[in-house]
């Protein structure tokens, strides 16, 4: 943990009369660097320009860790009380922005950690359900086994596999300049596990070290349309 980073929530927390992410539950939020979300132009991503229901990509805290950034276009539920596999609980405070619908998770599935690649996307929010019934609407879903997640209460899990909930990125909403920030994480990580599984994979995508290298300024947003080449729409 940073302590200005720590000191910062605790400071806003103070201001606003609202508890601060680590005040309930017994697994505290890791703050990773204050990274500003830019993007693909390299300037400040302003949330009001974010789209409802679509997905958007970064990597944080690590470079060859993707997340999502979703605006899901309604307020999410707040302080929801959730478990790890290994029974750590913690407090998700809720989304960030005027109506507290914007949300950041890891995109990597909590089963078989799955991931969207530029070539390819097993996972994906979904505003509506797929043809095949298979998802439901306005959650986060893996077609590698049918994991299924709410992000609009921590990505706790709804069905399928999986057995926690998505590791959650903190987000903080600059409202003088309507931009964002990631600033940590909460819940379940699962990067050594993640860099273990997939070392050879990722050297190719990122380099032999990049990967594994800690995102310390900004981080691109792209819509993962434009990220990867093919979704999976089971």
């Amino acid at each position: 943990m940073q302590r200005r980073d720590f000191i910062k929530i605790c400071a806003a927390a103070a201001a606003t009369g609202a508890q601060p992410a680590f005040a309930a539950g017994d697994l505290k939020p890791r703050f990773y660097s204050r990274v500003q979300l830019v993007d693909e132009s390299r300037q400040p991503l302003r949330a009001s320009r974010l789209a409802a229901g679509e997905n958007y990509v970064f990597h944080y805290p690590f470079e060859g860790t993707p997340c999502f950034l979703l605006d899901l276009g309604r307020p999410t539920v707040r302080n929801v009380q959730l478990k790890t596999e290994d029974g750590g609980s913690y407090s998700w405070p809720g989304g960030v922005g005027p109506n507290r619908a914007i949300v950041g998770y890891s995109a990597i599935c909590a089963h078989r950690m799955s991931y969207p690649t530029r070539q390819i996307s097993f996972i994906s929010y979904r505003e509506k359900s797929t043809a095949s019934k298979v998802s439901r609407p306005n959650t986060i879903h893996c077609c590698s086994e049918h994991s299924e997640y709410d992000p609009a209460s921590g990505a706790r899990v709804l069905g399928g596999p999986a057995p926690q909930p998505l590791s959650a990125i903190l987000l903080e909403h600059d409202g003088a300049t309507d931009t964002l920030y990631a600033i940590g994480t909460l819940g379940g990580e699962m990067f050594n596990a993640f860099f273990a599984k997939f070392e050879f994979r990722l050297a190719l995508d990122y380099g032999p070290e990049r990967a594994r290298k800690r995102i310390s300024d900004r981080s691109v947003v792209t819509r993962l349309d434009l990220f990867c080449k093919q979704q999976v729409r089971c």
